[in-house]
């Protein structure tokens, strides 16, 4: 699904310097558990090449970091939690995502995590998946 979106688009991927980090984290983690038990996450040698897959990505230009302005993100996410975490339960970093791509001005969200994709369907957002 995400390859098949990668190979269609055109231009550059903006990406938030949140994601970045949040990938290579993820990555980072679903390694050392396959460290410490190998039914889990991904061997040293695929997490590896997982982050340099995301270093020639952005190297090529297929993804590129763009700045946010973190107070209006906090601000925006202050707003989606007071509207939506009551009655939903949002975790703080789906919160935070959807606040960052409503920020940039997104009119697209990729996610495969059901719960994002439910809050950036309410955000007025498109997930094509």
């Amino acid at each position: 699904m995400a390859d098949h979106y990668m190979a269609a688009l055109q231009g550059s991927m903006r990406v938030s310097s949140l994601l970045l980090l949040e990938f290579r984290q993820s990555v980072r983690l679903q390694t050392r558990l396959h460290f410490q038990d190998r039914t889990k996450g991904f061997s040293s040698s695929e997490g590896a090449q997982m982050l340099r897959d995301l270093q020639t990505d952005i190297a090529s230009g297929s993804l590129s970091s763009v700045p946010v302005d973190w107070a209006d993100v906090h601000h925006l996410a202050e707003g989606l939690s007071a509207r939506h975490t009551p009655t939903k339960g949002y975790r703080f970093a789906d919160i935070l995502h959807v606040a960052t791509a409503l920020h940039l001005g997104a009119s697209e969200f990729l996610t495969f995590d059901g719960q994002q994709k439910k809050l950036a369907t309410a955000e007025g957002l498109h997930v094509p998946w």
